[in-house]
C-alpha cells in the first residue's frame, strides 16, 4: 500500500506465500456454492434434501479415497488438517496405549504433531522420541528403525516441511514401520496436489491432508485411517465419520476438497514442471545478484515451487516489510511463526546460526505465479537488499531500536 497525501493507492499484489495457503480455485468454489443455498439438506437426514447430500458427502469420499488409493471406509473428513493430525496422533495413543505408551517423531515436523505429542507425554505419561534431522531437514529410514522398541505403537513423520521445502523419504520409512508392525502417520498438507500422495505407495497407515494447501477453502480436512487401523475419537456427539468425527458434516467443504484434489491431481505433472523452472529461475538469480545469499533444504528432494533462502546481513522481518510495499508478499520461515523475532523450531532443529535464521525469507509459488512475477522479484530484491545493507540505514535501524528499548 502505497499513500499521497490523503489519497491511498493499492499496489498490485505478487503473492509467493502458497504454503501458508491457497485461493480457493474458482472452479472449485462453483462447485460448493450450491451446497449452501440449493443442496443444503443435512446429509443425516432421511428425507429427499438429507439423502442428496448424503450422495455428494459420499460422491466426495469416494472421489478422494481414488485419488489416494485408499477404500471410501478409509476416508475421514475433518474441519482441518490440525485436527486430522490430532484425531491420528490422539486416537492411535489412546487406542493403543495398553500395548505401549512410545511414540517417534521428527524435530522438524509442524506444531499440530508436535504440541500434540507433547501434550501426551505432558498429561498422559506417554515417552516422545523427537529424532534430529540433518542440515537439509531430512531424516533417515535407519534413525526411525534404530528408535524403534516393542512399546512403540506411531512413527509420525512429516512429507515435507513447508518452512524449508526439503521432501523425507517418506516411502522407506513407511516400509521400515509395516516391517517393524508399527502404524506410521504422514503429515500431508504441504505435499497433496504437488507430489505422489498414494497411500499405498507411501506405506503409510495414517494421512493427513488439509484443504487450504491445494486451492480448495480453509475449515476442512482428510485424514486417511488403513483399514483395521485402532483409532480413539477425539470429538464426541452423533456418531458421525464412523463415530470417528462427530459433529454434521460440512457438505460444501468436502465436496470442495474432493474437488480441489482432483483438479490438482489431474494437472499435477505439468504443474510441478512449471514452477520447477520458475522456482529455478528465481533461485539461480537470487545467487548471481545477491552476494552472500544461499538455498535452505535439500538441493533437489525439494518442493517444486519452494524456495527459502538465508539473505546474511538483512533481518527478514525489515526485508519482507520492504517487499510488502512493491506489492511482493512473502514469509519468514512459517506462517505460525512469522511474529515471532526468533528463530522458528525447523530452523533450530537443522542447527542455523541465529543470526542466519533471523535472515530467512520463503518464497512459495503458486498457479498464479508467472515468469513476469518472478522477474519483479529480482528486480525489487536486490536492490532492498543492498539499501538495507547500507551502512547509513543499518545505523538508523539500530538507532531506532534503542530509542524503542528506552522508550
Amino acid at each position: 500500500m502505497q499513500t499521497n497525501g490523503n489519497t491511498c493507492t493499492k499496489v498490485a499484489e505478487i503473492y509467493l506465500d502458497h504454503a501458508a495457503t491457497t485461493a480457493v480455485d474458482p472452479r472449485v468454489k462453483a462447485e460448493m456454492d450450491k451446497f449452501f443455498t440449493e443442496e443444503f439438506g443435512n446429509p443425516s437426514s432421511f428425507h429427499a434434501a438429507g439423502l442428496r447430500a448424503r450422495e455428494a458427502l459420499e460422491g466426495a469420499r469416494a472421489g478422494v479415497a481414488q485419488i489416494i488409493g485408499a477404500h471410501p471406509t478409509e476416508i475421514v473428513f475433518t474441519g482441518s488438517g490440525t485436527e486430522a493430525i490430532n484425531l491420528a496422533i490422539q486416537g492411535v495413543a489412546r487406542a493403543l496405549k495398553q500395548k505401549g505408551k512410545h511414540i517417534i517423531t521428527t524435530a522438524a515436523e509442524h506444531h499440530a504433531v508436535l504440541e500434540t505429542c507433547k501434550y501426551l507425554r505432558r498429561e498422559e505419561g506417554f515417552e516422545v522420541t523427537i529424532l534430529p534431522v540433518d542440515r537439509d531437514g531430512r531424516v533417515a529410514p535407519k534413525q526411525v528403525e534404530q528408535e524403534i522398541r516393542k512399546d512403540t505403537i506411531l512413527v509420525s513423520v512429516i512429507y515435507v516441511n513447508n518452512e524449508i521445502g526439503t521432501i523425507n523419504p517418506i516411502a522407506e520409512i513407511g516400509k521400515v514401520c509395516r516391517a517393524k508392525k508399527v502404524y506410521f502417520h504422514v503429515d500431508g498438507c504441504q505435499a497433496a496436489g504437488l507430489l505422489n500422495i498414494d497411500v499405498q505407495n507411501l506405506h503409510c497407515t495414517l494421512l493427513s491432508m488439509n484443504g487450504s494447501k491445494l486451492y480448495g477453502p480453509k475449515g476442512v480436512g482428510v485424514l486417511f485411517k488403513r483399514q483395521g487401523v485402532q483409532l480413539k475419537p477425539i470429538i464426541f456427539g452423533g456418531g458421525q465419520e464412523g463415530g470417528l468425527r462427530s459433529g454434521t458434516e460440512n457438505v460444501p467443504y468436502i465436496v470442495a476438497f474432493a474437488t480441489a484434489l482432483k483438479i490438482a491431481q489431474e494437472g499435477r505433472e505439468a504443474e510441478a514442471k512449471r514452477l520447477i523452472q520458475l522456482r529455478d529461475r528465481l533461485i539461480h538469480n537470487v545467487y548471481k545478484s545477491i552476494s552472500g545469499a544461499r538455498l535452505l533444504g535439500h538441493a533437489t528432494a525439494r518442493l517444486p515451487n519452494h524456495a527459502s533462502f538465508v539473505i546474511p546481513g538483512v533481518e527478514a522481518e525489515s526485508l519482507l516489510a520492504h517487499l510488502n510495499e512493491h506489492g511482493i508478499l512473502a514469509s519468514a520461515g512459517s506462517a505460525c511463526a512469522s511474529t515471532k523475532l526468533e528463530p522458528s523450531h525447523v530452523l533450530k532443529a537443522i542447527k542455523l546460526p541465529e543470526q542466519d535464521a533471523l535472515s530467512v525469507i520463503r518464497f512459495v509459488l503458486g498457479r498464479s505465479t508467472t515468469a513476469q512475477h518472478i522477474d519483479a522479484v529480482l528486480t525489487v530484491l536486490p536492490r532492498i537488499v543492498q539499501e538495507l545493507r547500507s551502512p547509513r540505514l543499518r545505523r538508523s535501524a539500530l538507532a531506532l531500536a534503542a530509542e524503542v528499548s528506552h522508550g
